[in-house]
């Protein structure tokens, strides 16, 4: 079997580690199973990652920058502030409905890094990215669409993600579609009445 150097091991091992903590939780994500999932040596995933912390940061940050760059594919780029809004809270939104399995796993590894200091800084990362992408988001819009903001775009943002936060929990553990979509509409319509 030829050799495969670790820069090209590393994104197989994410992926191997996402599919697996994915349908089994972040408990099941020893670096064992992680290499049994992609058919390789534990040691190779010590020997590419270094600790399993590593590799959890790294699951982190690739399922952030999907994340993202769903997103951001979605933005629109002749709406007017509202609709752009709507646009950019419905294609989250569907990331919610369409990988259900990825967000629950971004949640088990959530609450992991806040007792895990290694990881805290990840979850600040995270948070961080998603929160300048939205805020971006919000002033590119406004900016786009001579939309003057009555909230600086980060309380905006802020208060959005947080909205969506709590309804994509809700969605988790207790699904209703119809409940969902009021909510949404409802969260919508305070992020606009905020800006």
């Amino acid at each position: 079997m030829a050799h495969v150097s670790a820069a090209e091991r590393r994104p197989q091992l994410i992926k191997a580690a996402i599919g697996l903590m994915a349908r089994e939780g972040v408990a099941a994500g020893s670096t064992r199973a992680i290499a049994a999932e992609l058919g390789v040596a534990q040691a190779t995933v010590h020997y590419t990652f270094g600790t399993k912390e590593e590799l959890y940061r790294a699951v982190m940050e690739q399922l952030t920058h999907d994340l993202v760059d769903q997103v951001t594919r979605a933005a629109p780029t002749d709406a007017s502030f509202e609709e752009s809004i709507v646009t950019l809270a419905e294609a989250l939104w569907r990331t919610v409905l369409e990988q259900p399995a990825s967000y629950q796993l971004l949640t088990e590894l959530s609450m992991f890094a806040l007792r895990t200091p290694y990881l805290k800084e990840a979850l600040q990362s995270h948070h961080g990215e998603v929160l300048a992408v939205t805020r971006k988001q919000v002033e590119q819009a406004a900016e786009r669409t001579g939309h003057r903001l009555g909230q600086p775009a980060e309380a905006i943002a802020r208060f959005f993600l947080a909205g969506f936060d709590g309804l994509t929990m809700q969605h988790l553990s207790l699904p209703d579609e119809e409940a969902e979509r009021v909510c949404l509409r409802s969260l919508v319509s305070a992020v606009l009445a905020m800006a």
